[in-house]
């Protein structure tokens, strides 16, 4: 299990069987809850009505006594110790992960699991939208032919990957993830320095290729995957650096 530099955003909820801690994700606000210690609450009720049954019989302030230690009833609280909101949190923190670079803490939907960030920073971010891309085509392919709208779907299919290319060759800020055409330094939001798009260039005459297996300008065949002295995460020039200059990422 991954270790976690604190517990994400959470409530504390009592659904009158005692508290139980309900952890969000910090991406799309998705619940995860944690289980009341019923049997705790259980005992803790019982042993504060035998000792407050105990002290009634005391002369004069039996009853003072007894309603001090009474309390608050626990089957209804909605107070939770330091040592209970830890307990609750490792019950869910399966469900969790925390993105090495936005330090987000989020549900395993908004984690990339195989690069290790969150969807937003991972550099992935081309493979994952085309994928999710296709399960909401091939969803709404099956819908629309039922009813007989399949010219319909394919003018969304079409639109949704018009945007797509437009997203993809759009500068992006890190921290809100605000798109602005390519060249602009920082966030027109936040001023957080932007990640650029990766240009893909033709490796024999450096034509741009837009993602075309073959240049459209001298026809050389464009192998996937980095290119050589470009960061894959933002494009940039890496000069033989170990680490982007724009953006921090690793070069293997």
């Amino acid at each position: 299990m991954a270790d976690f530099s604190r517990m994400p955003r959470y409530d504390i909820r009592n659904d009158g069987i005692g508290p139980y801690a309900v952890f969000y994700c910090e991406t799309c606000s998705r619940e995860f809850r944690s289980q009341p210690d019923v049997a705790g609450t259980v005992a803790q009720d019982l042993g504060k009505q035998v000792a407050g049954g105990l002290l009634r019989k005391v002369p004069l302030l039996g009853n003072v006594m007894a309603d001090n230690v009474t309390g608050e009833d626990p089957r209804y609280s909605y107070k939770m110790t330091p040592e209970q909101l830890d307990k609750a949190w490792k019950q869910v923190q399966v469900h969790f992960r925390e993105c090495p670079t936005c330090l987000r803490i989020v549900c395993l939907s908004d984690f990339d699991t195989q690069s290790g960030f969150c969807n937003e920073d991972s550099p992935r971010q081309s493979q994952i939208a085309e994928a999710r891309g296709e399960q909401a085509g091939a969803a709404l392919k099956g819908i629309a032919s039922a009813f007989g709208l399949g010219d319909v779907v394919k003018n969304v299919q079409q639109a949704a990957k018009t945007a797509q290319n437009a997203a993809a060759q759009a500068a992006r800020c890190p921290n809100d993830g605000t798109l602005a055409p390519a060249g602009t330094k920082f966030c027109p939001e936040c001023g957080t320095a932007m990640i650029q798009p990766v240009v893909d260039k033709c490796p024999n005459c450096g034509q741009e290729t837009h993602g075309a297996k073959f240049c459209p300008n001298c026809g050389t065949k464009i192998e996937p995957g980095a290119k050589p002295g470009l960061c894959p995460n933002c494009g940039a020039e890496v000069k033989g650096a170990k680490f982007c200059p724009e953006c921090g990422t690793k070069i293997v």
